[in-house]
């Protein structure tokens, strides 16, 4: 199996806590995939019709649909997407990993920024062996909600929950002794590349300017043999009862890379699927 990604962008991933790679996604792909991931939030959004300001702070950030995979087929082959799942692999040195879920991230035209946090926070997952790819499915840009990262912070022992659901002050968090001081750095993601962050690095969103919505795609993966840390409800462990200290591999969480071409999982027995999103 040829390397998906550079020695450069495995250094970058372990030194900054993230990582742009290029050209993950063809155009093709995209032009397929976009219009699935829309009519997806669409269909688990039916009925909602709040005005961005009738929305709460958190939901005025985007509107976030999980495990999209799982009631919409099509999407599988872009969730359990083998090139970007090798590129997360790599970057991170683990031979297998598995998806904790997918999102769906769209930040409504002229939605607000999205307040600085770390994502590993909020998962029971003991380990640290845990990336995010980031799938812009028209590409970031500072006008539409690009994202920015400390760099260095998942390194720094910080592991600090911030309430964002009910939008919390970020101002603590930043002046955190672990990463004040450090510099955002803001990084647009041309269409057809993957941004990759750790789940412990930093990181905060602009507010989208523009009059359309910016759509992205997520798949939150973590380390094949993984272990539950905490009692904290999650879904993604509670709705196949697995326990303290037990290794992480329901139904719900299969492995994403390596998979053959075209083998997907099918979808998880438990909690309603629909429901699963915010805003």
């Amino acid at each position: 199996m040829s390397e998906v990604v550079t020695a450069e962008q495995i250094e970058a991933l372990q030194t900054d806590g993230f990582v742009v790679v290029d050209d993950l996604l063809t155009d093709a792909e995209l032009d397929t995939f976009e219009p699935l991931v829309t009519a997806a939030v669409a269909y688990r959004s039916a009925g909602d019709e709040r005005t961005l300001e009738e929305r709460s702070p958190y939901q005025q950030w985007f509107q976030r649909c999980i495990n999209l995979w799982e009631d919409h087929e099509a999407l599988r082959p872009l969730t359990f997407h083998q090139q970007i799942g090798q590129a997360a692999g790599e970057l991170v040195g683990v031979p297998a990993l598995r998806l904790w879920h997918d999102q769906a991230l769209y930040k409504r035209a002229h939605g607000r920024e999205t307040d600085p946090h770390q994502d590993q926070p909020y998962w029971p997952i003991a380990e640290t062996n845990t990336i995010t790819a980031w799938v812009p499915l028209q590409g970031s840009t500072m006008a539409n909600g690009a994202m920015a990262y400390l760099p260095g912070s998942h390194l720094v022992g910080l592991r600090r929950f911030q309430n964002i659901f009910s939008a919390e002050d970020a101002t603590e968090f930043m002046n955190s002794p672990e990463i004040a001081g450090i510099e955002p750095v803001w990084v647009e993601v041309p269409r057809g590349s993957v941004a990759f962050h750790h789940g412990l690095t930093a990181h905060m969103v602009k507010p989208n300017t523009t009059d359309v919505d910016r759509p992205v795609h997520t798949m939150i993966m973590f380390a094949d043999g993984s272990t539950r840390s905490t009692k904290a409800w999650h879904f993604a462990v509670d709705r196949h009862n697995i326990e303290v200290g037990a290794v992480i591999d329901g139904p719900g969480t299969p492995i994403l890379w390596p998979r053959d071409a075209g083998d997907y999982p099918p979808r998880s027995a438990g909690l309603p699927i629909r429901g699963w999103s915010a805003g």
